[in-house]
């Protein structure tokens, strides 16, 4: 560093800020320092720079899985985030596993990142009180709760299990299906999805839950298990891509849609525009939602005040021809 500011012709500490805040020096000399930097191809050494300064500019983000684009979105976003201020992600994936996630915060800890995304809010046993006592800045996504443990960033998935119940009764599908995971977000929105189901009279929600991580192959042997015993009229699917291997086997079994079965997916993927018919899907903003744990994240570690501790990012149902 000493090198680079003596061509540069400045101080360390004016390299330090041209690589941790260049937003704060003027142009041209960010220039010659970027210029100097270049010609002597320097590489900071960011193990060092984290033990002066108690950063290690990382923060780490936990999903199930990268194979559901909808995590990706969410990755995405907390990237886009966090890149202007040079703080790198570090990546870990459960596979619905809640040892997995223990393991991941064990070792992120270990790391010393300067901040955690997880995904939902229910976890492992342990994972609260670790974090907590490192005092490490936590965001949760991908549902809500009253009690976070930091701060939060989501939607209520049983409140859109039940907006999709009301949304494909009001269409005047009676009987209604659903096909999803096991894991807990799925799991609260077959909650909803019933709750309302059974607030209209509409009677019980035949269900087919699919083992994880899920793929449409899954979604078509549930469909054929819920048409061979309780026929229903209309089925919600956790997932796009669960409601997209439906429509496959729709397709295979020469049941029309939605004229003989309606079907509705989860998230609004890019599938959801494209598949015959459209699929109506149930929109969550995944991408916002990486987005603003990035920016609450910056704001506690930046020392500014986070203006909400909770965010509702809601949902919204966009209608297509499958119902």
């Amino acid at each position: 560093m000493e090198d680079v500011a003596r061509e540069a012709g400045v101080s360390a500490i004016t390299v330090s800020r041209a690589l941790n805040a260049p937003d704060k020096l003027a142009p041209d000399t960010l220039r010659a320092v970027r210029t100097a930097i270049d010609r002597l191809r320097y590489v900071p050494n960011l193990t060092a720079g984290s033990l002066a300064s108690k950063r290690s500019r990382t923060v780490a983000v936990i999903v199930p899985t990268v194979a559901n684009s909808i995590f990706s979105d969410t990755i995405d976003g907390l990237a886009q985030a966090l890149s202007p201020r040079r703080y790198q992600l570090l990546l870990g994936q459960t596979h619905y596993r809640l040892d997995e996630e223990v393991a991941l915060v064990q070792a992120f800890l270990g790391r010393r990142v300067d901040g955690l995304v997880l995904t939902g809010v229910h976890h492992a046993r342990g994972v609260r009180s670790s974090v907590l006592r490192a005092g490490l800045p936590v965001v949760e996504t991908w549902d809500l709760s009253e009690r976070p443990i930091h701060m939060l960033v989501g939607f209520s998935n049983r409140a859109a299990g039940s907006a999709a119940a009301r949304y494909l009764l009001g269409k005047g599908y009676a009987q209604l299906g659903y096909i999803g995971g096991s894991d807990d977000r799925s799991v609260a929105r077959l909650q909803g999805f019933r709750d309302a189901a059974l607030e209209a009279g509409a009677g019980q929600v035949a269900s087919a839950l699919v083992p994880l991580p899920a793929s449409p192959s899954d979604a078509g042997q549930a469909l054929a298990q819920l048409m061979s015993t309780d026929a229903p009229r209309a089925i919600f699917c956790s997932n796009d891509m669960l409601a997209a291997g439906a429509l496959f086997e729709c397709a295979r079994r020469r049941i029309r849609v939605p004229q003989d079965l309606a079907v509705m997916g989860f998230a609004d993927l890019p599938i959801a525009a494209i598949t015959e018919p459209r699929l109506t899907s149930m929109q969550v903003r995944a991408e916002a939602m990486g987005f603003r744990a990035g920016e609450m994240l910056l704001a506690h570690l930046e020392g500014a005040k986070v203006p909400e501790r909770i965010v509702d990012l809601g949902f919204a149902v966009v209608e297509r021809d499958s119902a």
